[in-house]
């Protein structure tokens, strides 16, 4: 009697992996027909797939094509003073989001993204969410081509980020320029005339820049040229901003004012002026961006520019599932207000 084969020994895309020196995850792209693979790795696939008699479960590929029930959130990591490496600012975001999926019965799949080097294909390869939430990216312009993979193969995604005229994606973001304005008005109204700006002003982070060019602008309609003595580079980290004020010191920038392009860089700009013996607002007035929780609780409290993180947690679950059910989305950009504190209260404390 012929007894039948043992389901253990049965073939699996992870064998075909291992026989070609691939992941598991090139194997299904380069079945699925992926634009991802190379040729030359689909040729060794496919012959691995021969030698070894490899047939598709297609009841299996069938399930894995259903809805799963699950929103995949995908944190880009932040260098943290903690273990967290959340950036937290998106902290209150991840609360709304995770409520707006339950509202929606949906379950929620919260990943860093530096997990895999290609997590861009790995969610649409598994089938683990039927789309994705992106918060935080770094540089933008390297990361542009990843959102554009994802766009090609199908992927549903929604990002927090700039709405950008050349994006290959839907996002939510704010009105950086406006906010920018807003806090660079504010300091001239204080009589502040040589106002810093901590954080990067170029298209690599299109926030930032976004922010950098309200305060230019602002500079400019009150008769003042944005000086670029005055500009020093920093990501948002507490460590990032404490450097930037040291740098303009090293240099022997005066200023009366700083605008930092995130809270974080506020308050490490903040301790620095104070190792220096300068005074926040009396000597120097100080403003930031994002309004996460530690703002208020700084000495002095934090001047910033609020964005409703409530509000933007639930359009990133809506619009990511309108574009789940085949609806037209368009990107979307929240107006922001100013928080205005102690810190910026220049002339008040002279």
């Amino acid at each position: 009697m012929v007894q039948p084969v043992r389901e253990k020994n049965k073939i699996t895309s992870f064998d075909i992996a291992h026989r070609a020196g691939v992941s598991q995850s090139t194997v299904s792209r380069a079945l699925r027909g992926s634009p991802l693979v190379n040729e030359e790795t689909r040729r060794r696939i496919q012959a691995a797939v021969e030698e070894l008699n490899y047939k598709v479960d297609k009841n299996a590929s069938s399930l894995r094509r259903k809805h799963s029930g699950t929103l995949a959130l995908l944190l880009f990591e932040d260098p943290t003073a903690d273990e967290s490496h959340i950036n937290p600012f998106f902290l209150s975001m991840l609360g709304s989001i995770t409520r707006a999926c339950a509202q929606e019965g949906y379950d929620l799949l919260v990943s860093f993204q530096q997990l895999s080097h290609d997590w861009h294909a790995d969610y649409a390869d598994t089938k683990k969410a039927d789309g994705i939430i992106l918060l935080g990216y770094g540089d933008y312009l390297a990361y542009r081509d990843k959102l554009r993979k994802l766009a090609e193969q199908g992927t549903r995604s929604v990002r927090w980020g700039a709405v950008l005229p050349d994006q290959p994606d839907v996002s939510i973001g704010c009105d950086n320029h406006a906010g920018g304005r807003m806090v660079t008005e504010h300091l001239l109204a204080q009589g502040c005339r040589r106002i810093a700006f901590l954080g990067e002003a170029s298209t690599h982070y299109p926030e930032f820049f976004a922010r950098y060019l309200g305060y230019a602008e602002a500079l400019e309609q009150a008769g003042l040229a944005a000086d670029q003595a005055l500009q020093a580079d920093a990501e948002s980290t507490e460590r990032s901003g404490y450097e930037a004020v040291e740098t303009l010191l090293a240099r022997g920038e005066r200023f009366d004012a700083v605008f930092a392009a995130s809270d974080l860089i506020a308050i490490g700009a903040l301790q620095a002026l104070n190792a220096r013996g300068l005074q926040v607002p009396r000597d120097v007035a100080l403003a930031g961006f994002d309004d996460i929780p530690m703002a208020s609780f700084v000495n002095p409290p934090l001047t910033t520019v609020l964005q409703d993180t409530q509000q933007a947690g639930r359009l990133l679950v809506d619009a990511l599932l309108r574009l789940i059910r085949g609806e037209v989305v368009e990107s979307a950009m929240l107006p922001v207000t100013l928080k205005v504190r102690r810190s910026s209260l220049w002339k008040q404390e002279r």
